[in-house]
C-alpha cells in the first residue's frame, strides 16, 4: 500500500502528519511504528492524522499515534503542525480551528508572526486523575503545590526523586534539577515513564529553572524515549514551576530543539497557552509493507 505523507516540526520535535480527511488509510500500530522507524521509514517522534469533523462544532479529528505505535491523548507540538498542515493545504480558512482529540477539544491559532497559539487546555493535579499512585507516599508541600517522592530501581542501589504530578491531557511527572544537560535523563527516563505507580506509563520531565520567566526542560516521552521537544511536557513543566512557586505567568521554555512561549494564570480554572514554531519539512510517498509484525 502507497501513501501520502508530510513531515513536519515543532521545536524539534517530528511528525509524519497523515490526511485522512477523504476516507481511513486503515493503519496498524505496525504500520504507525514503521513510519515512525528511522531507519526503515519516514521517521518522526509522532504520527499525527487529520480526520473530518465528528461533530456539529468541530472543525477537525486529531488523532496522534507515537513512535511505539500506540495511540495517545494529546501532543502540543503536534498540534500546531496539525493547525499549519490544515490551512496550508486548505482543508480551512480560518486561523481559529477547533479540533477534537481523544483528551477533549483544543484550539489552536495561527499567529501573524507565523508561530501557532494553542489553547492546551486546563491542567488537572489532582493525582488520582493524572493517574499516579499515591498509596503510602507522603508528598512534599512547595508553593501551592506538592512534590512526590519516587522510588527508582537503579540495579544496585535504590534512589528516591521528588516528582510534580500533572495531566495536560496526558500524564507527566516533573522534577527539579540544576542542570539540564547533566540530568540522567537516559538512565531515570524509562524508570519513571514505566514506573508501576503510573498505571498509564507517564512522560517524564526534567526542569531547569533559569529564573521566574525561563527555564530549560527536557523530557522522556512515554513511547518515544527522549524527544527534542515537548509541548504538553512544556505545559506540564511551566504549570507545575507556577504552583510550587518558581515562575511568573509567562514563561520562555527552551527545549533542545527550540523555544516554547507557556502562559497560565495559576488558576486551575484557567487553561494553559502555548505558542511555537511549526514547520513543514518535506512530503512524499511511502510503500507500506503488506506483512508487518
Amino acid at each position: 500500500m502507497q501513501i501520502h505523507f508530510t513531515k513536519m516540526q515543532g521545536a524539534g520535535n517530528d511528525f509524519v502528519v497523515l490526511d485522512e480527511t477523504a476516507g481511513r488509510l486503515g493503519l496498524t500500530a505496525a504500520h504507525y511504528r514503521f513510519l515512525a522507524d528511522r531507519h526503515f521509514g519516514v521517521g518522526a517522534d509522532q504520527i499525527l492524522t487529520v480526520r473530518p469533523s465528528p461533530a456539529e462544532g468541530l472543525d477537525f479529528e486529531y488523532v496522534i499515534h507515537n513512535a511505539d505505535g500506540g495511540e495517545v491523548e494529546q501532543c502540543g507540538n503536534g498540534a500546531r503542525c496539525f493547525a499549519r498542515f490544515v490551512r496550508d493545504k486548505g482543508l480551512t480558512a480560518s486561523d481559529t480551528i477547533r479540533v477534537q482529540t481523544k483528551s477533549g477539544v483544543i484550539a489552536p491559532r495561527l499567529t501573524p508572526d507565523g508561530r501557532v497559539t494553542v489553547d492546551m487546555g486546563r491542567p488537572v493535579f489532582d493525582p488520582a486523575r493524572v493517574p499516579f499512585d499515591t498509596a503510602g507516599l507522603v508528598p512534599v508541600d512547595h508553593g501551592s503545590g506538592q512534590k512526590w517522592p519516587l522510588a527508582l530501581d537503579l540495579i544496585a542501589s535504590d534512589a528516591t526523586v521528588l516528582v510534580a504530578v500533572a495531566s495536560m491531557g496526558n500524564p507527566h511527572a516533573v522534577q527539579l534539577v540544576d542542570d539540564v544537560d547533566t540530568a540522567p535523563v537516559a538512565l531515570t527516563g524509562p524508570l519513571i515513564e514505566n514506573h508501576p505507580r503510573f498505571p498509564q506509563r507517564v512522560n517524564a520531565g526534567y526542569l531547569q529553572v533559569v529564573d521566574r520567566g525561563h527555564v530549560r526542560l527536557r523530557v522522556f516521552e512515554r513511547g518515544s524515549g527522549e524527544t527534542l521537544a515537548c509541548g504538553t511536557g512544556a505545559c506540564a513543566a511551566v504549570a507545575s514551576g507556577i504552583r510550587l512557586g518558581l515562575l511568573d505567568a509567562t514563561v520562555q521554555v527552551d527545549t533542545r530543539g527550540g523555544r516554547l512561549t507557556i502562559a497560565w494564570s495559576g488558576d486551575e480554572a484557567d487553561s494553559v497557552f502555548m505558542t511555537g514554531p511549526a514547520t513543514t519539512v518535506f512530503e512524499g510517498q511511502i510503500d507500506l509493507p503488506d506483512t508487518l509484525s
